[in-house]
């Protein structure tokens, strides 16, 4: 009779924290009711320069590894494809919405250690920062194998938009 009741109230416990999780997720996601939702992948795309099999880790705020964004299915870890275009940056999930980064957006790409619900060795997670609306956010894909992090890099790192130079500002 005390293994039941043990049992019982286990599994009350584990109810009661899956019911915890789920609150706070929904409070998350009305929470950021005003980060812009993604624009949509343009028809049209040409063969990707580069592409890799791996793992869509997350999007969080720029800068803060652990304020992952909950909407629009950004949140979702999944198994995905990086595909590098000359438009930008497509990341093909499964079970998750798409996430297209056009190249307009596209400020910057590192290599990190982790970030908000995946930790790795050093240098084993490539991390793409843009603009989403006005708004910087962080992106993390695991690629599958160690050998197609550095080209998955120099792709996104050759489509960046160029830096204006400081004599067009002084122009203007």
């Amino acid at each position: 009779m005390d293994r039941v009741i043990f049992g019982l109230g286990t599994l009350a416990l584990i109810l009661v924290l899956l019911g915890l999780f789920a609150w706070s997720w929904r409070g998350r996601q009305q929470r950021q009711q005003n980060v812009q939702r993604p624009v949509p992948m343009p028809d049209g795309l040409e063969v990707p320069r580069y592409q890799a099999l791996g793992q869509y880790v997350c999007t969080t705020t720029a800068g803060d590894w652990l304020d992952r964004i909950a909407v629009y299915g950004l949140g979702v870890k999944s198994n995905a494809t990086a595909a590098v275009f000359d438009e930008g940056v497509l990341l093909v999930r499964s079970g998750a919405p798409d996430v297209w980064i056009p190249r307009g957006d596209l400020e910057g790409v590192r290599l990190e250690r982790g970030m908000a619900g995946k930790f790795v060795e050093k240098e084993g997670l490539v991390i793409i920062t843009w603009k989403l609306g006005s708004a910087s956010v962080d992106t993390g894909f695991r690629n599958r194998t160690p050998e197609e992090k550095t080209p998955l890099v120099s792709a996104i790192t050759e489509i960046l938009p160029a830096e204006p130079s400081e004599t067009s500002e002084e122009q203007l």
